[in-house]
């Protein structure tokens, strides 16, 4: 075979590769936008806010003693930058302890939805600056739930502003994992820490 056609072959297997690889990122975005719409129940505007919550009864505690979250507030946001032509993902968290009083928050910034092995796009990989570790927030099939799945996260006592960040209690096998329940964004009012933003939610 001519060297011309080993040229003429190696083209056409980079074109080929590359209208794969552009074939597989269009999916990927497409998914992606796909799954914001399900976080944020429509199409993202400038500020697209999703607020889960749950409050573990008595009965429940009682069945998962191991289990030191009493309640967890979980805020979603999407801000949406024009002139960058960029979507910027961040979250709060706020949670309380059966065992211990005060209100306990962090947040942070996400990573954009990126698909799976398996090609599905499934959850926000979350952190928190400076080492202070993060979050998976998973959808349900039905939307009307969130999971957040944390491994390692520092929290802050809200009433102790210049107090340092904690690890948070996750010691308890029940403590890993947490099913909270979409709520309206204005029961996430209290993680709000903008001031335009917190009038905005206080008026829907």
């Amino acid at each position: 075979m001519k060297l011309s056609s080993f040229v003429v072959l190696a083209v056409a297997a980079c074109a080929g590769a590359l209208s794969t690889a552009q074939a597989q990122e269009a999916a990927g975005k497409a998914q992606a936008a796909a799954f914001d719409k399900r976080m944020f129940a429509g199409p993202l505007g400038a500020k697209s806010l999703a607020c889960f919550v749950r409050r573990y009864d008595a009965n429940h505690l009682a069945q998962h003693p191991k289990q030191k979250v009493s309640a967890m507030k979980l805020l979603v946001e999407a801000e949406t930058v024009p002139e960058d032509k960029t979507i910027n993902y961040s979250f709060r968290v706020g949670i309380q302890y059966r065992d211990r009083s005060g209100n306990f928050d962090s947040g942070g910034y996400c990573n954009h939805a990126l698909p799976t092995k398996a090609g599905r796009v499934t959850a926000y990989e979350c952190g928190v600056d400076c080492e202070g570790g993060g979050l998976t927030v998973a959808l349900s099939n039905d939307n009307k739930s969130a999971t957040a799945r944390i491994g390692r996260i520092m929290v802050s006592d809200r009433s102790k502003p210049d107090a340092e960040p904690a690890e948070m209690q996750t010691e308890g096998s029940d403590d890993k994992v947490f099913r909270v329940d979409r709520a309206e964004a204005s029961e996430c009012a209290e993680l709000v820490t903008d001031r335009e933003e917190l009038a905005a939610l206080s008026h829907k």
